[in-house]
């Protein structure tokens, strides 16, 4: 905490007893400097109506109407025991105090940053400032708490008071912090670091998982949220953060996934269909090895159980389209349905190393559903027998040399397809699907797809030509990136979302996604010439992330990203990226600057029987505020004979009662018949003292280490276990290059 809650001098010796004490709770101090936070620990919103008292606040601060008129009651209250010469000295003092609550720095001022510290009676006042008060208005504190200890102790010892109100950061003390423009300037905008990043703060929701690969929803209301292991497993999670311990689905003995290091084979894609409420059907994206020892990918249509909803029917699989692989890379593995209600399946160009597959390669090659955007009726049926139909304004239906599936070809391996939700206002964006293509040995890509675009790969990686003689061949219409970047920002681009969600009304519009390699994590934002600025994003500030529940460090493999039902964003990520191994994580965004008012995001998810077991969730990532409070190692400063500030600690000791002496005063009835003293203003002379400052001192949190290398390799005909611990970036990497890896995991 960063305040005082007592005075030392109330208690003999106590400098000299907790020097040791004192030290190494400075870290803590430093840490955490006051950041926007309310009394609740959330960060501040604008209020969605007026606030008639406490103004000051009405445009960004912790106050809705309802605390706003609460106010305006204490307020009032106070007054009425207040003569009218009091009315006209003190009123702006007790109103000004009082609306502090409302301060987007409210937890700072009242020591509500960590909700294991007591909070304040009163909020944090400037030395001058508090010593007019207390000069003017002193008998008044008794009307401002109830805190018996600061009415004997301070009423009448201005010196007391103003050092219990003491803050050892004097620019986030009032009314200071409304003058400092530093701290006001960005108010309530995305925090930005040191280095321009965008400052935001993860929860952990789920651990434990197998190289989650995918996280969807169901839309039936129900919010829970379904995650997808690459091993085959797929499991429920319900809104109390609960897992369900038996698996909604379990075919990992017909997936083909290996515990290979980056080995891509595996449950890839899961999508409900858009009634699934009322039909129960959903999708799924899997590797197989059919009897002939052919690698395939298959696509397929299941349903839910009818006697239990968190449970699907294996029996119930209805084959779709199976493709063969013919390399064990690229296997694509995204399903979504768009806004127009058919299936969109995203396809690898077949695998190895620069698209080997034919003259132009498998994605230029609109006969062949490799390297490809698909798209699908699957509530049709086809003449020819298929199990779906062709949505009649497919761009290739009338080419002879075309499959009628292909929707935009030219792709190499997109990992991790969205569709845009559209402003939840305005409704602008609705229906986009953005994409991230990973490259080959150059450049990462996001893309829009658009019907009948051509995406460029082979000829082009990026904004580049890969094959030289393709690309100054190939049409001017192609389809360009939104983005890319180079080796030098990542090295295998995950694909992201556009935040459409409630909590964080600053997110909206900005496209969010990240690299596997590196753990990198960026936004793009649309300017209004309809081009994309790409930030990074920045998650290690133990600073801004100082709430409760809040992470500053995420496992750094970025397998995936994800959307609730609410519309809020997550991503999975690892620490050893192999199918088998239980080191993924599911974390959530957060923003610390700015949330909506509260009430606005709530929602009552419709109840779901459940007949499994509830596993409750157990974090196993240390919240930013647990790091702060864990002891300091740091040895004790030499004894100083400069007095040291007070720092707020638990003590059997009760401070010394200072003397006082009472003030003169009428009595008055109140409505209870009660007597309460009639306070009359006073106005003496005074000189101030000004308290020393105490320097913050900062502490991060350190990234956790990468794994050790291995020395396997990826090939299909040898099966290597990996080795306890052992994992190598750099290993990854050569096999990109090699041809032998390149989608995002």
């Amino acid at each position: 905490s960063n305040s005082s809650h007592f005075n030392p001098e109330c208690i003999p010796g106590f400098v000299d007893n907790i020097s040791f004490f004192c030290f190494s709770l400075l870290c803590l101090i430093g840490s955490l400097l006051g950041h926007p936070q309310c009394l609740d620990y959330g960060p501040p919103f604008q209020p969605p109506f007026h606030l008639e008292f406490c103004s000051a606040y009405e445009n960004f601060g912790c106050c809705d109407q309802e605390r706003d008129n609460s106010i305006a009651a204490k307020y009032w209250d106070i007054m009425d025991y207040i003569d009218p010469r009091g009315h006209k000295l003190c009123g702006t003092y007790i109103k000004d105090i009082l609306c502090q609550e409302c301060s987007p720095y409210a937890a700072h001022l009242y020591d509500a940053e960590n909700p294991r510290t007591p909070l304040r009676n009163l909020p944090g006042l400037c030395f001058d400032y508090c010593s007019e008060f207390h000069l003017n208005c002193h008998s008044a504190i008794s009307l401002l708490t109830s805190d018996k200890h600061i009415q004997e102790c301070c009423e009448t010892n201005r010196t007391h008071f103003c050092d219990l109100l003491h803050l050892h950061d004097e620019d986030y003390c009032f009314p200071n912090v409304l003058k400092n423009t530093a701290l006001n300037r960005n108010l309530g905008s995305v925090a930005e670091g040191r280095k321009g990043c965008l400052q935001l703060c993860l929860t952990e929701v789920a651990n434990g998982l197998r190289n989650p690969v995918l996280m969807v929803h169901a839309n039936d209301h129900t919010h829970r949220m379904f995650i997808a292991e690459q091993v085959g497993v797929i499991w429920v999670y319900l809104p109390d953060g609960s897992r369900l311990e038996e698996p909604f689905l379990d075919i990992k003995s017909i997936v083909l996934a290996t515990p290979w290091i980056g080995d891509e084979r595996g449950f890839l894609g899961m999508a409900f269909h858009p009634k699934y409420k009322s039909n129960g059907k959903f999708y799924i994206y899997y590797s197989y090895m059919d009897k002939n020892r052919v690698e395939k990918i298959r696509i397929s249509e299941l349903k839910v159980l009818a006697s239990d909803a968190n449970k699907a029917d294996p029996r119930s699989e209805r084959n779709l389209l199976e493709l063969e692989e013919p390399a064990a890379n690229h296997n694509g593995g995204q399903l979504l349905f768009g806004v127009d209600g058919y299936m969109y399946l995203f396809t690898g160009d077949g695998g190895k190393a620069g698209d080997p597959f034919g003259k132009f390669g498998n994605a230029q090659n609109k006969s062949t559903l490799l390297g490809k955007v698909l798209r699908i009726d699957v509530d049709g049926k086809n003449p020819d027998g298929k199990p779906y139909s062709i949505p009649p304004d497919n761009p290739f239906v009338s080419d002879p040399k075309a499959r009628p599936e292909v929707y935009a070809y030219g792709v190499r391996n997109m990992w991790r397809c969205a569709v845009d939700r559209g402003d939840p206002v305005t409704k602008k964006g609705r229906g986009r699907i953005f994409c991230g293509d990973v490259g080959q040995n150059r450049f990462e890509e996001i893309d829009i797809v658009v019907k009948g675009g051509n995406y460029g790969w082979r000829a082009k990686e990026g904004f580049e030509c890969y094959d030289t003689k393709l690309c100054h061949n190939s049409s001017l219409d192609d389809i360009l990136p939104i983005f890319a970047y180079g080796r030098n920002v990542g090295k295998s681009v995950t694909g992201g979302y556009v935040y459409r969600g409630c909590e964080s009304p600053n997110l909206n519009g900005l496209y969010i996604f990240g690299d596997f390699m590196n753990g990198r994590l960026m936004a793009l934002q649309e300017d209004k010439t309809n081009k994309w600025k790409k930030q990074d994003i920045c998650i290690d500030s133990t600073r801004a992330c100082a709430f409760p529940g809040m992470v500053s460090s995420y496992s750094k493999f970025i397998i995936s990203f994800a959307e609730d039902e609410a519309g809020e964003l997550y991503f999975m990520s690892t620490s050893y990226p192999s199918a088998y191994a239980p080191h993924g994580s599911l974390y959530k965004f957060i923003d610390p600057a700015r949330r909506a008012p509260p009430g606005k995001c709530k929602y009552k998810p419709v109840p779901v029987k459940t007949k499994s077991k509830r596993i409750p969730f157990v974090p196993r990532a240390k919240t930013v505020l647990e790091l702060l409070n864990e002891p300091s190692t740091t040895k004790p400063p030499k004894k100083s004979s400069t007095p040291t500030a007070a720092i707020p600690t638990v003590s059997s000791k009760k401070a010394k009662k200072t003397p006082f002496t009472k003030t003169k005063a009428s009595t008055v009835k109140t409505a209870s018949g009660k007597k309460r003293q009639k306070i009359k203003a006073e106005v003496k002379p005074h000189k101030l003292k000004q308290e020393e400052k105490v320097a913050p001192i900062s502490r991060t949190t350190p990234a956790p280490p990468l794994p050790k290398k291995r020395s396997s390799h990826l090939t299909r005909t040898k099966k290597l276990l990996p080795k306890k611990g052992a994992l190598a970036k750099e290993k990854l990497e050569k096999r990109r290059k090699e041809g032998r890896l390149s989608s995002s995991f």
